[in-house]
C-alpha cells in the first residue's frame, strides 16, 4: 500500500491530488488481527492493511511480539501490516520494530521531541503513521504538526490524558466535523477510526472523505473476526 502523496509545487496541484485520491474507494484496516487465520480472513474480504495491536495500558486485541511477527511474516505484499506501539521513545520504538518486522509502524501515543527523525534514520523503509486522538479543537493543531513529518495520519477516540490511557479500541465515535477538517488541511493521507460499523461508514466516508477507514470491534463477534460482519462492512464501504 502506497501511503506517499507526491510532492507538488502549487496548491492547485496538491489540492488536485488530494482529491484524485479521496476519489477512489477508501483503503480498509482491519485491526486486532490475533492469527493468521485472521489475516487470511480479513484480506480475502478486501484489507490493504492488518493492525497489529502490542502491549497496550488498556483496550481489546494485544498480542504477544512473537505472534506479531509470525502473522507479518505470513502477509503477502502489497498488504500493509502495521504495528501499534505505544511506545514514545525513539529508541524503544525501533527496538519494538525490530521483533516484529512489519512495514508500517503506528504510534498510538504521541512521541518525544525528535522521535521522528530518528525512526527514519534507523528504519528508512517503514511507514509511520502517528495516532491523533480526536478531542477538541487542539486536535487539529496536533494533526497539523505531525503531518509534516510522518506517511499518513489515523484520527481515533482515545484519550492519552487518563491516568491509565485511553489509546485505540474504545469503540466510541468523535466528532467527524474536526476529522474532516484534518483531512482537508492534512499534506499526508489520513484514516478513520472509532466506533465504525457496517451501520454508519458509508455517512462516515461521506462526512470525512477519509482516505482510508479502520476498525476492529464493528466486524467481531465475541471477540473474533466474524465473517458475516465482514462481507456487511465491505459491502457498506463499496456500494
Amino acid at each position: 500500500m502506497n501511503l506517499e502523496v507526491p510532492l507538488l509545487e502549487t496548491k492547485v496541484e496538491r489540492e488536485a491530488a488530494m482529491c484524485y485520491i479521496y476519489l477512489m474507494k477508501p483503503r480498509v484496516k482491519v485491526c486486532c488481527i490475533a492469527s493468521g487465520e485472521e489475516a487470511k480472513t480479513a484480506i480475502a474480504f478486501g484489507a490493504s492493511a492488518l493492525g497489529l495491536v502490542a502491549a497496550m495500558p488498556s483496550g481489546p486485541g494485544p498480542i504477544a511480539d512473537e505472534l506479531i511477527l509470525q502473522i507479518a511474516r505470513s502477509v503477502p505484499p502489497p498488504i500493509a501490516t502495521f504495528l501499534l506501539t505505544c511506545e514514545t521513545q525513539a529508541e524503544a520504538i525501533i527496538a519494538h520494530h525490530q521483533r516484529t518486522l512489519t512495514n508500517t509502524l503506528q504510534l498510538v501515543d504521541a512521541p518525544e521531541p525528535g522521535a521522528y527523525v530518528s525512526i527514519r534514520a534507523a528504519l528508512p523503509s517503514i511507514k509511520i503513521v502517528q495516532v491523533i486522538h480526536v478531542r477538541d479543537e487542539s486536535s487539529l493543531d496536533e494533526a497539523l504538526q505531525a503531518a509534516a513529518q510522518v506517511d499518513a495520519l489515523l484520527l481515533d477516540s482515545g484519550n492519552p490524558s487518563l491516568a491509565v490511557k485511553q489509546l485505540g479500541g474504545t469503540g466510541r465515535v468523535h466528532d467527524w466535523r474536526l476529522s474532516r477538517r484534518i483531512v482537508e488541511q492534512s499534506s499526508v493521507p489520513v484514516f478513520l477510526a472509532g466506533g465504525l460499523s457496517s451501520e454508519n461508514v458509508r455517512s462516515a466516508i461521506d462526512q470525512v472523505q477519509p482516505f482510508g477507514i479502520d476498525l476492529c470491534s464493528g466486524v467481531r463477534t465475541n471477540g473474533c473476526l466474524d465473517p458475516k460482519k465482514l462481507e456487511e462492512f465491505f459491502e457498506a464501504v463499496w456500494k
